[in-house]
């Protein structure tokens, strides 16, 4: 089997949780999902597992944290442009997120911006040109 990463959120609902993913660019895998749980596809190797919090509770072995009210993690998703980042925002913002929870970050060779789901998970849409970075590095 391919290495791949997993990510579980608890969400409060889950098909309001589908769809702010769906509108960001994740795509549902229906061979994963069911009443309880949606599995979202970023890439070949990448999914978001979307489990309702009593089911989500089951595999926790400590008490689910409210991220309405917290931060647990911050979950960064590279996109191919600044433009990607900003369509990005926009959309989840569209399907009930909040956008910018944090000032955008521009450095130049790197783009991000933040949105919070529905259920307060924060994003890090971003974009970097790698070059632009090695030849500032080679150039300190």
């Amino acid at each position: 089997m391919t290495r791949m990463i997993f990510v579980n959120l608890p969400v409060n609902d889950v098909a309001r949780a589908t769809a702010f993913y769906q509108s960001v660019g994740f795509v549902r895998d229906p061979r994963f999902s069911g009443d309880d749980s949606a599995s979202m596809q970023w890439s070949e190797h990448i999914v978001v597992m979307l489990l309702h919090r009593d089911r989500f509770a089951g595999f926790a072995p400590l008490p689910v944290a409210d991220e309405r009210t917290a931060t647990a993690h911050l979950i960064a998703l590279s996109l191919d442009d600044r433009a990607g980042v900003d369509s990005f925002v926009a959309a989840g913002a569209a399907a009930g997120g909040t956008a910018d929870v944090r000032p955008p970050q521009d450095h130049g060779f790197l783009y991000g911006r933040t949105i919070a789901d529905p259920d307060g998970h924060v994003l890090e849409p971003m974009w970097m040109d790698l070059a632009a970075f090695e030849a500032m590095q080679a150039a300190a």
